[in-house]
């Protein structure tokens, strides 16, 4: 019995001393249609997690719009105001992590790029279906996932119903007809 009880004690007494492991960061957006939790991975995605990060603490997300809309396929958001104009990208470009072993699976966030593999900066999409397609590879750069929507994928589902149009002055395709605003985003944890 004595054994017994000191074992429990020095159990008892390392688990109390153990550092608390770090809950993973927690955003939450509200948008003109809705509101929906994203979880980030800056364990699978530092430099993805923290560059996203920046742009969510100094507000340049709020009145940007999901100005991408493809259904079946993914929204995407955070480069544009309300009417269009590009925001600046402040914190440059992020070094791409698409070989973290995470996917573009349904309901990951991801961040968007231009063609060459190290040109995201502050434009992000999520999944709407597993579209393998955009994941890297040993042979090639993919678009790196660093979080996913743990709450609301019904409100990404409904902006991925919405009426699209092409706005031939910029050349902009999959444009919501009513724009689609990100009002506030603010992290939870």
């Amino acid at each position: 019995m004595r054994s017994l009880i000191k074992t429990a004690v020095i159990a008892a007494t390392f688990i109390v001393s153990a550092p608390a492991m770090a809950a993973n960061p927690v955003v939450e957006v509200e948008t003109s249609v809705g509101d929906f939790k994203l979880e980030l991975y800056p364990d699978k995605a530092p430099k993805s997690v923290e560059n996203f990060l920046r742009y969510v603490e100094d507000g340049s997300y709020v009145d940007t719009q999901f100005h991408r809309v493809i259904k079946g396929f993914v929204v995407q958001g955070g480069g544009y105001d309300a009417t269009f104009n590009a925001r600046p990208s402040t914190y440059g470009d992020v070094v791409n992590e698409s070989k973290n072993g995470l996917g573009n699976e349904r309901g990951t966030i991801a961040m968007a790029r231009k063609s060459s593999p190290d040109s995201a900066t502050r434009q992000f999409y999520i999944n709407l279906q597993n579209n393998s397609n955009l994941n890297g590879s040993s042979y090639k750069f993919g678009y790196t996932v660093f979080g996913k929507v743990i709450e609301g994928f019904n409100v990404i589902e409904k902006m991925a119903n919405t009426k699209t149009v092409t706005i031939p002055q910029s050349g902009m395709r999959d444009v919501p007809q009513q724009p689609i605003v990100i009002e506030n985003i603010i992290i939870n944890n």
